[in-house]
């Protein structure tokens, strides 16, 4: 399915849901598309169905739904995020960027707890973090020095993942709405919204 919606072909928008086990023990959440959500969750799906009215397509990203999920699976629900995704660049990125492997930077560890294979690379008053996440597709997060914002920092660290991804996979990126800055940087990078996503966590 997510690989349908980075090629342009998210579910049709039929006002359905579709429930899914978790793709890994990490991961429970909700995908919220254009008139479809997806839970992916360990739990009966008619126990999902059973507290989402029908044809309430916004539902499933409701507050009273995603924390009975998180109760249910003994999480919380982490954010509600923009979801974003874009194609692969070839060659080199014109942002200039070394790859490191030790690192304690805040953005670092929380990706690492989100994110497996995980490779940072560091320039340009950037850290690029890019890394395997939900159905171990490829996910990118950015995190720029505060005395580069607002200079386009993030918006060239953001293509230049584009070109870092490995296997010329499609790239994905989840993005807190209220971040302006970062939503304006991603979509200028190229990245294109799909969807909304809820991850439900483990404290």
């Amino acid at each position: 399915m997510l690989a349908r919606a980075a090629a342009g072909s998210p579910p049709v928008p039929d006002g359905g849901l579709t429930v899914l086990a978790q793709p890994a023990d990490r991961d429970a959440g909700v995908i919220a598309f254009t008139a479809h959500s997806v839970v992916f969750a360990d739990v009966a799906a008619e126990w999902v169905r059973a507290r989402l009215p029908a044809g309430d397509v916004a539902a499933p990203l409701s507050p009273s739904f995603l924390l009975a999920l998180g109760e249910q699976l003994g999480r919380m629900v982490a954010n509600i995020d923009m979801l974003t995704v874009a194609a692969a660049l070839p060659g080199h990125p014109r942002l200039a960027l070394t790859e490191i492997t030790d690192t304690d930077h805040p953005r670092v560890q929380r990706a690492r707890r989100y994110r497996d294979e995980l490779t940072i690379w560091t320039g340009g008053g950037a850290i690029v973090m890019i890394g395997r996440g939900i159905a171990s597709r490829w996910e990118v997060a950015i995190e720029v020095d505060p005395g580069l914002r607002g200079r386009g920092v993030g918006r060239r660290a953001a293509r230049a993942a584009r070109h870092l991804v490995p296997g010329g996979e499609p790239l994905w990126a989840q993005i807190a709405p209220g971040n302006a800055a970062s939503v304006r940087a991603f979509l200028a990078a190229g990245f294109v919204p799909v969807g909304a996503e809820a991850l439900v966590v483990r404290a």
